[in-house]
């Protein structure tokens, strides 16, 4: 477990809150915060450690030693960062999702980009396999992205295991397991859980993350060890692939209604910015667009350029 400067540990809040704003929007990850902020190993192997070790010093009461075996410290800063941003951005997010748009989506759109090229510079052998995982993580992230939403029940075992399916997604860097929500007709539901105080949703669908992330977390520390370039390669094809969802300006082909009766976009083709207004009688906010996307792009090479050179520290 490393030792951290009170300064290192509010840059890893703030890591923490940045991963919690990217997981709140439907088509970005979490995990692409986490890989580009040098935290995405440590991470992997904190979640990881919460294994049959930490369990039997839990029950000695060794509490010193469960929580340097789980990097106790790091995770709590970084849960807390995350949670804090949850709860305090759910607001914002909706508002801008429900009058803003293709701001919210160009700025995302901005940060992909830039999180696909940083990733990408992390493969040291480019080889056919390595090539063709880069291939299959795009085609099956565009594949996820094109995916129709449907409606699903509201039950606590299928809440469970939307928090397992979710939060499997939320740490693979360019798979969104807010999107993944949003497939599985439970976006809105549980922001509105967590705004509203529902405890017992809320803490079905953390039982559901918790053991979602415990199962999957070996899986990706394995793959991360024995297969680095291919696994990486096959991040940055997530990445690559999801770009289709977070397109800016897009035109709506088929609605439903919620269970609140509001008509909400079902299926969605993206639409050329000059072209926007034209077919949909929107302003495209273009300039404005295309600047955020900018500040997107450069976010992510000053987040890369202050923690590259740290990762250990940081």
């Amino acid at each position: 477990m490393q030792k951290r400067t009170f300064r290192e540990y509010l840059l890893l809040f703030l890591k923490g809150m940045a991963m919690g704003a990217a997981d709140v929007v439907p088509g970005v990850s979490g995990g692409t915060i986490a890989f580009i902020t040098g935290i995405y190993e440590e991470l992997l192997g904190a979640i990881r450690s919460v294994n049959g070790e930490a369990l039997k010093l839990l029950s000695k009461f060794n509490l010193k030693g469960f929580w340097q075996h789980i990097n106790g410290s790091f995770l709590v800063v970084l849960v807390a960062g995350i949670l804090f941003s949850v709860a305090s951005l759910s607001n914002v997010i909706l508002f801008l999702l429900e009058n803003y748009p293709e701001l919210l989506w160009a700025f995302f759109f901005g940060l992909i980009v830039a999180s696909a090229v940083v990733v990408s510079k992390q493969i040291t052998n480019w080889s056919l396999p390595v090539i063709l995982a880069g291939v299959i993580g795009a085609v099956v992230a565009y594949l996820v992205t094109v995916a129709t939403p449907t409606q699903s029940p509201e039950t606590y075992w299928f809440i469970f295991l939307c928090g397992a399916i979710a939060i499997c997604a939320m740490i693979l860097p360019g798979v969104s397991g807010s999107f993944l929500l949003v497939l599985l007709a439970k976006y809105e539901f549980i922001l509105n859980a967590v705004k509203e105080l529902k405890i017992a949703v809320v803490l079905t669908f953390a039982a559901g993350c918790v053991t979602g992330l415990l199962l999957f977390s070996h899986v990706l520390n394995w793959a991360l060890k024995n297969y680095y370039n291919v696994s990486v390669a096959l991040l940055t094809g997530f990445m690559i692939g999801s770009l289709n969802k977070v397109w800016p300006w897009k035109e709506t082909l088929e609605t439903y209604t919620d269970r609140h009766g509001v008509v909400k976009p079902l299926v969605q083709s993206n639409v050329l910015p000059q072209n926007y207004f034209e077919i949909t009688g929107q302003e495209p906010y273009i300039m404005f667009g295309v600047g955020l996307a900018v500040v997107g792009f450069a976010l992510v090479y000053i987040l890369d350029y202050f923690t590259s050179d740290n990762t250990s520290e940081a």
